[in-house]
């Protein structure tokens, strides 16, 4: 598996793909020296098929005018190469006129998901508070948010309340999802279902350090990611096209950072709605349970990213 193909220099997968179309097309088989990939020339972008990591690109079509060929001619030849390169990373497929398409492997995405709930963001800022409070808790705090938020003159009303909304904005249900990952993955750890070496860190910028199951069983037996619910792939399709906006600086600098938290914690709760890890789950199939904790934690990851880096607001561990 590739646990350690998806380095800190690459922990976006549209950054990865740059990195093997930049090394192929910068050869002298296609009179290309020192190219810089950028998104304007190699027009390389996700598919919106949330049930596979898919990216499409036209550096055929924008190269074969120059290289004098039939565009399907150098896809052909440009997929032909990378299949020998990165045939384990990436599936690669021609499209007419002379798209190239790119499919992230089961095994890959495995690997990127095992990165990311452990904590692989590069510049993630430190955790300065301890301890989560428990679920009951903090659904009770949400519940009584939502209540204030979607109601006009929230503020005033809830005077009276038994919880009053520390920020009567939609930021909120941003932490709040980050603050329940949190508390989901600290109950898996109390029960038995991980083993955390550390339950909670103050300092690390490797948030969780999970012993058991390490790696996280992602795949099932035949090499397939377990993870197949619409609910979990909305929620992975999230994930990679937010790493995707905070690691390529082509197209960082144009991000709605709210409305991209937004999503993600709206994917998470769609998540967690209908994929269940304790009860039946839990007994019958555990393994489900444990890369579904690993989906939570990659989730925390990266909102935490989002909210402490890109939008400057805490992310608490517990509300």
């Amino acid at each position: 598996m590739h646990y350690k193909l998806l380095a800190r220099k690459y922990t976006s997968i549209k950054q990865l793909l740059y990195s093997h179309l930049e090394k192929l097309i910068s050869i002298d088989t296609y009179r290309l020296e020192n190219v810089c990939v950028k998104d304007e020339k190699i027009h390389l972008y996700k598919d919106r098929d949330e049930n596979r990591v898919l990216y499409i690109s036209s550096v055929a079509l924008r190269l074969s005018k120059s290289q004098n060929r039939k565009a399907m001619e150098l896809a052909s030849a440009i997929a032909s190469d990378l299949s020998k390169t990165c045939g384990d990373v990436f599936s690669v497929q021609i499209v007419p006129p002379g798209w190239i398409h790119f499919e992230l492997t089961h095994s890959t995405l495995a690997a990127w998901l095992q990165n990311l709930a452990v904590g692989s963001l590069e510049g993630e800022g430190e955790q300065g508070s301890r301890g989560a409070g428990e679920q009951g808790t903090i659904d009770a705090q949400y519940n009584s948010w939502r209540g204030c938020a979607n109601d006009a003159g929230s503020i005033e009303r809830s005077r009276d309340a038994q919880y009053k909304c520390p920020m009567p904005n939609s930021l909120f249900a941003v932490q709040y999802a980050h603050a329940r990952c949190c508390s989901l993955v600290l109950m898996a750890h109390r029960e038995g279902l991980i083993k955390l070496r550390e339950p909670v860190l103050n300092t690390s910028p490797t948030f969780w350090s999970v012993t058991f199951p390490n790696p996280l069983p992602w795949l099932n037996c035949d090499g397939t990611l377990r993870l197949n619910h619409p609910g979990e792939r909305r929620l992975i399709a999230e994930l990679v096209q937010v790493v995707d906006n905070i690691e390529c600086p082509d197209i960082s600098g144009s991000v709605k950072w709210e409305k991209v938290a937004l999503n993600l914690s709206q994917a998470f709760e769609n998540f967690w709605s209908n994929c269940r890890i304790w009860g039946e789950v839990k007994i019958t199939s555990p393994e489900l349970a444990q890369v579904r904790l690993g989906l939570l934690m990659a989730t925390q990851s990266v909102l935490r990213y989002v909210l402490e880096e890109n939008l400057g607001v805490f992310a608490p561990l517990e509300l």
